[in-house]
């Protein structure tokens, strides 16, 4: 029986009933509902893609610090590093000692300071100091080592006497056991043996009272005594000879060793080699300049003071005076060793925009080292020169080169200088003065870290030359060792 109209109505309205809920009175009650599911999706879709994202920057920053930073660096940087309470708390000597620490991670290089008989140190400075008049003292490692071009080999003693808590920075760590040792230095001063006896003996004596040449066969002698010199033939060893003479009649003895040289200018092919032995500045005899880096008070063009006359490569200055004597605003004097020609050479650097460093009896000179320091810019003229620390010191920036053959032509040394912009000038003031903290023994992060820093980094060549040497039977000694890589083969070859 069909149903009537009222009924119909009444059982669709049942069929549509739903539990009631807050919202179920909205007209829009079908859209509130899917509108939170839809929001509530999408909100843990962003959470996934935010989590996922962090954990992938995690990963990347622990294969950095995994790859990059072992711990033991790691917590020497975080030793280093003080608490920075301000922006001036932050020393150098703390960046100082963050880089080396990063050049050398791991384990540092260890350095063992011979305990040589004081003939070898002390005893040199003393027979230098009677020498030349000096009463006898009672405790001679209260002498002070003289002034000269050679100091390095003082330095780097003083260096390693000092406590290791002392020598904050140092790209090397000094040990007190020698099995702990990487390296052992032997800190014979070398060079000041051989002006101990002066040109003019104070005693008048006709025989010297001391002999270089002695000592040096007697530290032969001493290091051939020592299990550690015997173990791998004296490869692990350092030795300082600055001087182009210095050790030369036991060279041959003790080139297996690291040298610290100034150049090759005396050393052969198989004796001193860039691969092996560390080139080391000369000691600057001059007063640094303090001044401002300007053109003002630079009045001299081209300045050079020192013996005009040299031999071997050397022969250049007396041709180079012959060019330049009589040049408008150069200043070209013959000059020696003295306190009143180191003040004469002071004001003349300090006020010329240009140096000129020719070779000496080797193709280096203190010269240069004075100019550096001396923010004159140098101009070097020795085809054969090798320079310190090339790997962080570009010389390009800092120096003019002029082969011999073109510095000796009439006009063309004094006409290229005039043609350089003062803007220029600024530019190798400005460079000269970052890189002169290398060319000063006696300050912070100077020369001698610089130089241990180099040391340093022969160790991976020396531990390889052990090795070889253990396994290799006896070679042709007539065969040139595959080790050496000597002064200067690429440069230009010129004749005077």
């Amino acid at each position: 029986m069909p149903m009537g109209l009222s009924e119909l109505r009444s059982t669709k309205a049942k069929k549509t009933t739903k539990p009631s809920s807050p919202s179920s009175t909205s007209p829009h009650a079908h859209q509130t509902l899917t509108l939170p599911q839809y929001l509530s999706m999408a909100r843990k879709s962003s959470l996934l893609k935010q989590s996922l994202a962090t954990i992938v920057v995690v990963l990347l920053i622990y294969a950095f610090l995994n790859t990059f930073l072992t711990p033991t660096t790691t917590a020497k940087l975080e030793t280093a590093l003080p608490s920075f309470s301000s922006a001036s708390s932050i020393s150098s000597d703390v960046f100082a000692s963050r880089e080396n620490q990063l050049n050398f991670p791991g384990k540092p290089v260890k350095v063992y300071l011979y305990d040589l008989p004081k003939r070898f140190t002390y005893g040199v400075i003393e027979h230098h100091s009677l020498a030349r008049g000096a009463r006898p003292d009672e405790d001679v490692s209260k002498l002070k080592y003289p002034g000269h071009q050679h100091m390095g080999e003082w330095y780097l003693f003083k260096d390693l006497l000092k406590p290791e808590s002392e020598r904050f920075g140092s790209p090397v760590q000094k040990v007190l056991d020698p099995e702990e040792a990487d390296f052992f230095y032997v800190p014979f001063f070398s060079s000041l043996s051989l002006i101990v006896n002066p040109a003019r003996p104070a005693s008048g004596s006709d025989k010297p009272l001391y002999s270089d040449e002695e000592n040096q066969v007697a530290l032969i002698e001493w290091l051939e005594e020592q299990v550690y010199w015997k173990r791998n033939n004296g490869r692990d060893h350092v030795i300082m000879a600055s001087d182009p003479n210095a050790l030369y009649k036991v060279i041959d003895i003790v080139k297996n060793s690291v040298l610290l040289v100034c150049d090759f200018g005396r050393l052969k092919e198989d004796q001193g080699s860039l691969v092996k032995d560390v080139i080391v500045p000369y000691s600057h005899r001059i007063n640094t300049y303090s001044g401002d880096i300007s053109v003002e008070d630079r009045n001299t063009l081209l300045f050079f003071m020192g013996n005009r006359f040299r031999k071997e490569g050397g022969k250049i200055r007396d041709l180079l005076f012959q060019l330049l004597e009589n040049e408008e605003d150069v200043i070209i004097k013959h000059g020696t060793q003295s306190r009143e020609s180191r003040r004469a050479a002071s004001r003349g650097m300090h006020t010329s925009k240009f140096c000129l460093n020719p070779a000496g009896d080797t193709p280096s000179a203190c010269r240069l080292f004075d100019s550096i320091v001396s923010l004159c810019v140098p101009v070097i003229v020795s085809d054969s020169i090798e320079l310190p620390f090339e790997d962080v010191i570009d010389y390009r920036k800092i120096a003019i080169f002029v082969e011999s053959n073109a510095a000796l032509k009439p006009e063309f040394l004094v006409s290229m200088l005039r043609g350089i912009t003062t803007e220029r000038i600024l530019e190798y003031q400005k460079e000269l003065n970052e890189v002169k903290r290398y060319f000063q023994y006696g300050v912070p992060n100077g020369t001698v870290n610089e130089i241990w820093r180099q040391v340093a980094q022969k160790l991976p060549f020396i531990k390889l030359s052990i090795n070889r040497d253990r396994r290799l039977v006896k070679r042709d000694l007539n065969v040139r060792d595959c080790s050496c890589l000597c002064s200067n083969q690429t440069g230009i070859v010129t004749s005077l």
